[in-house]
């Protein structure tokens, strides 16, 4: 097997040459064995979201009233809460994928490793995109991440455990579209946000469904692609 040395693995060597961790090492060679015969498949095909499934939190409204979609470019209202998600399991994939705020920049977050489709939120963990914040890592329903350890002073687990990320915020300003890549190999998990790396993390599961949440307010999603 041929070695691909993507400009993503030397970014990440270079920003981490002074520290040498299990999860560092385990994330290098996931990125550089990433894009080795892989094929593009687009998730979204630009017309319909035929080959989604989704969760609107009690019912509360069809699921076309949330999600739409409109020159080539889906559109989730935030309003009620819920997600749609891929019919698909995958597995040792990169997503990449475009999104912004059309109006307020806000809440919402991409599902990865999605275990089980519960309302209103999935078995799974979150890469959010609220902003500020997006690139973040949250533990959905009862999932989990090896890395994650409870904050000091707390002696329960948080409804919503967070990774936080580890750079400071990449994101454009609400009506600009922002890029977000999503690295999964064997569990280790890395996120870019417009091209920085933002956090990275690995899990037992490595397999599940890709989703993308309604939360809070207007969010618009272009250019998914899984390799």
């Amino acid at each position: 097997m041929k070695i691909v040395f993507l400009p993503e693995a030397l970014e990440y060597f270079k920003l981490n040459k002074m520290q040498t961790t299990k999860l560092s090492i385990v994330i290098l060679f996931a990125l550089l064995f990433t894009g080795c015969g892989q094929q593009s498949e687009k998730i979204f095909n630009g017309k319909d979201l035929s080959n989604w499934n989704f969760v609107v939190e009690n019912n509360a409204v069809p699921a076309d009233e949330v999600f739409s979609v409109k020159e080539g470019v889906i559109s989730i209202t935030g309003d009620p809460f819920g997600y749609m998600y891929t019919k698909e399991k995958y597995s040792n994939f990169t997503l990449e994928l475009e999104y912004r705020w059309p109006g307020e920049a806000i809440n919402s977050g991409v599902f990865i490793l999605i275990e089980d489709t519960a309302s209103p939120f999935p078995r799974g963990i979150e890469c959010q995109l609220a902003a500020g914040s997006a690139g973040d890592f949250v533990l959905l329903n009862g999932s989990d991440l090896n890395e994650y350890t409870l904050p000091e002073g707390l002696r329960d687990r948080p409804k919503f455990p967070v990774i936080e990320k580890q750079q400071l915020s990449s994101e454009k300003p609400a009506g600009e579209w922002n890029k977000m890549k999503i690295i999964v190999v064997d569990g280790a998990i890395s996120v870019y946000v417009n091209d920085i790396l933002q956090n990275q993390a690995t899990s037992k599961v490595k397999e599940g469904h890709i989703g993308l949440q309604s939360e809070g307010g207007k969010v618009e999603f272009r250019n998914l692609v899984v390799s």
